[in-house]
C-alpha cells in the first residue's frame, strides 16, 4: 500500500509541479551553468547505496573545496542555492528517486556513509529496515534545527512505528513546517 501511495503521489506531484521544476532548473542554469542536477551517493533500504538527485545549490566544484556537510554561511552555496535550500525546492528531484523505488515520500532522510558511525550496529540495521524518504519525522518535527541525537531518535522511532497513517501525518506536518506554522 505504501509503495502504491508513493508512486501515485510522486506522479501527481511531478505533473503539478513541472513548471516549478523547470523554473528552478532554469534559475540554477542561469546563475551557475550546467548541470542543474547532482547525484549524491546515499545509503538506502537494507544499507544499499543509491544515487539521490537534487538541484545543484552549490558551485560546481564544491566537493573538492570542502566537506560533505555545509556550515551556516558556506561560501560554496550560490545565491539561487540559498533560496532553493531555504524553500526545500532542491529536494524536488527526489520524486524521481521515489518513482525508481530508491526512496519513499516519507522515511528517515538518506544518510551518507560517513554518518553510519553515529549509530550502534543494531540502530543502523533498524534505520536501514525502511526506505529513506524525501521527508521524515525529524524534518517534520524540527526542520533543519535538530541535533544529531534528536534526528537519530526520530529516525529510529519512525522505523519502529512506520505506517501509512504515520506517513500521512508526517506529510501534513511537513507542509505546515514549510509554511512556517510548526508540526503540531
Amino acid at each position: 500500500m505504501k509503495r502504491l501511495f508513493d508512486i501515485a503521489a510522486s506522479l501527481c506531484a511531478l505533473l503539478l509541479l513541472w513548471p516549478l521544476l523547470l523554473g528552478t532548473a532554469l534559475a540554477v542554469a542561469l546563475e551557475s551553468g550546467l548541470p542543474v542536477l547532482l547525484r549524491q551517493n546515499r545509503i538506502g533500504l537494507h544499507g544499499r547505496t543509491f544515487g539521490m538527485f537534487k538541484f545543484r545549490s552549490m558551485v560546481k566544484n564544491a566537493a573538492s573545496i570542502g566537506p560533505y556537510f555545509t556550515a551556516a554561511n558556506d561560501p560554496r552555496i550560490t545565491r539561487v542555492g540559498r533560496f532553493i535550500r531555504r524553500t526545500s525546492l532542491d529536494e524536488l528531484p527526489q520524486l524521481l528517486n521515489v518513482l525508481k523505488g530508491d526512496m519513499s515520500l516519507v522515511g528517515p532522510r538518506p544518510d551518507v556513509s560517513a554518518q553510519k558511525e553515529l549509530y550502534t550496529a543494531a540502530d543502523w540495521a533498524q534505520r536501514c529496515s525502511v526506505r529513506p524518504g524525501i521527508t521524515g519525522l525529524a524534518q517534520a518535527l524540527y526542520r533543519s534545527d535538530s541535533t544529531e541525537a534528536q534526528r537519530l531518535e526520530a529516525d529510529l522511532r519512525y522505523a519502529r512505528q512506520a505506517s501509512l497513517w504515520l506517513d500521512l501525518k508526517i506529510c501534513w506536518w511537513t507542509v505546515k513546517r514549510l509554511g512556517g506554522r510548526g508540526a503540531n
